[in-house]
């Protein structure tokens, strides 16, 4: 008899999991919900502001990579140990020394990273515990901590208005640490992690061809959710004419709707299938991107086809990671490493090409359209290997997972 989910796993370990994935997350893109501020008090034009808050992004994707490696070498929990200690330290000095130009911006983003990368441990730390059956809801709570980005939008433009831009980072550091505590305390890795591999092994993941099936619909889910909560503050202010602070509260019910439909996407996933609740993620996602790229009339519609596009995408993300472990069980620590940096190479790219269309076009037209077009794409591709997966590793007779 299968066991319900509640009656399997280590709770106090997923959500441990979650809210370390959250604040880091929140730290992740905050550069976003302060970049109308700071690109004031340092004179940005719209390229730089899209580059300074893709750089947290591009950063944490490279670095999901060596997170991955010490997952698998140090167990998971130690590893995040380390990332949190980083983070820690980063903003520790950014807050004491201050950030007066434009290359410390970007030297601190690349350092945000490390939060960033927080995918690559908190997810392989939760799935461990669970059966293939309930992989899609453990990684889809798990991966909940998208909501941190929400945080961020929600509370730092308001903070940097009463406090100053540059003390919020030294006001980060009291959730922060709250997470290290309770991650030190109620995390375990599961009994039985997998032996640490080679680097030739981890190389050879990158031999199989799903691998890239995988990261190319990663890229586009998680890049298109995590490139737009870094990029919507800016563009309401710029589209909408709000202040940065509502301008947050905008951005903030987009990242909400997009993190807090995550678990619905794997436990869809879990019901329905996968590849089958994946479909239909990528063609919404594509339509309402396609038709904000037209912008809307007012600030409500366009608040509406934002979380839209968000919920449509956030879905997605927990469909992906439904089917990552049934295809790469024994290597999901370095499998979540090599996903999770390319759905941060994607947000690298949407967050940083929305900056260029705006500056070289006068709108977000362009870069919007481009990245429905890859929603499109990757519905293509997943549409081509669905029958083989059915066949093969998702068989019923191989899986108890549906895919």
């Amino acid at each position: 008899m299968k066991k319900s989910f509640w009656e399997v796993g280590h709770k106090p370990t997923l959500f441990s999991a979650f809210f370390y994935f959250d604040l880091s997350f929140m730290v992740w893109v905050m550069l976003g919900p302060l970049a109308v501020q700071i690109a004031a008090d340092l004179q940005l034009n719209p390229a730089q502001k899209g580059l300074m808050v893709a750089t947290p992004v591009l950063t944490g994707a490279l670095l999901r990579i060596v997170m991955g490696v010490l997952v698998d070498q140090l167990k998971p929990k130690k590893a995040g140990l380390i990332g949190q200690v980083i983070v820690l330290a980063a903003l520790l000095i950014a807050w004491l020394h201050g950030i007066h130009t434009y290359q410390q911006a970007l030297l601190l983003g690349v350092f945000l990273g490390f939060a960033g990368a927080a995918f690559a441990v908190a997810l392989p730390l939760a799935s461990r515990w669970y059966p293939p059956e309930h992989q899609g809801t453990a990684l889809g709570i798990a991966g909940a901590g998208n909501s941190g980005t929400a945080l961020a939008a929600l509370f730092a433009p308001g903070l940097a208005v009463a406090f100053g831009w540059n003390n919020v980072f030294g006001l980060a550091l009291i959730p922060l640490l709250l997470a290290l505590i309770v991650y030190t305390v109620f995390a375990k890795d599961a009994p039985d992690t997998p032996a640490p591999k080679s680097l030739s092994q981890y190389m050879a993941v990158l031999k199989d061809k799903d691998a890239w099936w995988f990261m190319l619909f990663y890229c586009v889910t998680f890049g298109g959710f995590v490139g737009m909560a870094s990029s919507l503050t800016i563009y309401f202010h710029d589209q909408y004419g709000l202040d940065p602070v509502h301008a947050g509260y905008f951005t903030a019910a987009c990242v909400f709707a997009g993190s807090l439909v995550r678990p619905f996407g794997g436990l869809l996933a879990d019901r329905i299938g996968g590849i089958r609740t994946l479909s239909t993620m990528y063609a919404l996602a594509a339509v309402f991107l396609f038709t904000l790229s037209f912008g809307m009339s007012t600030q409500l519609t366009g608040l509406g086809v934002v979380i839209l596009a968000m919920a449509a995408l956030g879905m997605g993300n927990g469909a992906v990671f439904q089917l990552v472990p049934q295809r790469f069980r024994k290597e999901i620590g370095v499998m979540t490493g090599l996903v999770g940096m390319a759905g941060g190479i994607g947000g690298f790219y949407l967050a940083s090409s929305l900056g260029y269309s705006k500056q070289i076009t006068g709108s977000y037209q362009v870069g919007l359209i481009i990245f429905a077009g890859l929603a499109l794409l990757a519905l293509v591709g997943l549409t081509g290997v669905k029958n083989r997966w059915r066949t093969t590793w998702g068989a019923a007779s191989v899986t108890a997972a549906k895919v």
